[in-house]
């Protein structure tokens, strides 16, 4: 077992009138993620050979659009969450959807949220939108890579109980729920597996994909293995993370949302199912042209 290591969540933090102001790593994992997909963007946009025309965006475009995904990022993370993860707890205390705070973002909500916010920006700049998919598919992994570190570094969507060498000592309510175990609980640390799988390989994929192979040219190819790639690292990667707490119940252990006999699939999988069709189908659709 690996004890957690001693990394406080703050990057720094001061005292101004006797109020705390910290910037936290997951914050600053945000702000790192989206200025990187801003620069990839761009980067793509003004190198005009990797496109089979014009390039389907200027750089003002970039710079516009780069406000209405960080809507679309936090409006729809946090939406998501509260839908698909803990609806009954928010109508039954409606004020808690506007605590951000207090943690409670989903990523299928702030894809949704990007996605809207996408189409809405594509038609009213008259931009293709299965180019700009391409575009937001090959930006988006670096900034969930940094977003599955910080996440590890708050201690936080912690996997399940492991005997495994890599498994982790994680602190507060991770080691409160092994309480009924002998010793200390070593978890799998899932915020790490989906940081290399979603993130690191699938970035690299897709930056080979689209600076090598030049798959801008066939619009919609890189989205498609965007949704299929993180759907199937998303959906395995689900049966070693410990699921949301409004899950596990004396009946149902394992944390299904949907559940067949003694079989189920957890809520990350049941969302993560339609990334993959839709990807497999876009991958398809763009090699038959």
């Amino acid at each position: 077992m690996i004890p957690f290591p001693d990394i406080s969540p703050n990057l720094f933090s001061v005292t101004l009138f006797g109020h705390e102001i910290a910037l936290r790593w997951y914050a600053l994992a945000y702000i790192a993620g989206l200025l990187f997909g801003w620069w990839i963007v761009l980067r793509a946009v003004r190198t005009p050979q990797l496109w089979a025309g014009d390039p389907p965006l200027t750089a003002e475009q970039v710079e516009r659009l780069l406000t209405w995904i960080i809507l679309g990022v936090i409006l729809g993370g946090r939406l998501g969450y509260v839908l698909f993860y803990d609806l009954p707890t928010y109508l039954a205390d409606p004020l808690q959807v506007f605590q951000v705070w207090n943690g409670g973002m989903s990523f299928h909500g702030g894809f949704a949220g990007v996605v809207i916010a996408a189409l809405w920006f594509c038609w009213r700049e008259r931009i293709a939108m299965l180019s700009m998919g391409d575009l937001l598919a090959v930006a988006t992994p670096v900034g969930l890579m940094l977003g599955r570190l910080a996440n590890f570094i708050n201690a936080e969507l912690w996997g399940r109980p492991t005997d495994l060498p890599w498994g982790v000592i994680f602190p507060g309510a991770a080691a409160q729920t092994c309480a009924q175990l002998t010793g200390a609980c070593a978890r799998h640390p899932s915020q790490l597996y989906q940081a290399a799988l979603e993130g690191l390989l699938l970035a690299l994929v897709l930056f080979w994909l689209a600076f090598r192979k030049g798959w801008f040219k066939r619009p919609g190819a890189l989205m498609g293995v965007f949704l299929a790639g993180y759907g199937i690292a998303r959906f395995l990667v689900e049966f070693v993370r410990q699921p949301d707490a409004q899950f596990v119940s004396e009946g149902n252990p394992i944390g299904w949302a949907v559940q067949f006999g003694s079989y189920g699939l957890t809520m990350g999988q049941l969302l993560s199912l339609p990334m993959i069709a839709a990807g497999l189908w876009f991958v398809l659709r763009a090699r038959a042209q």
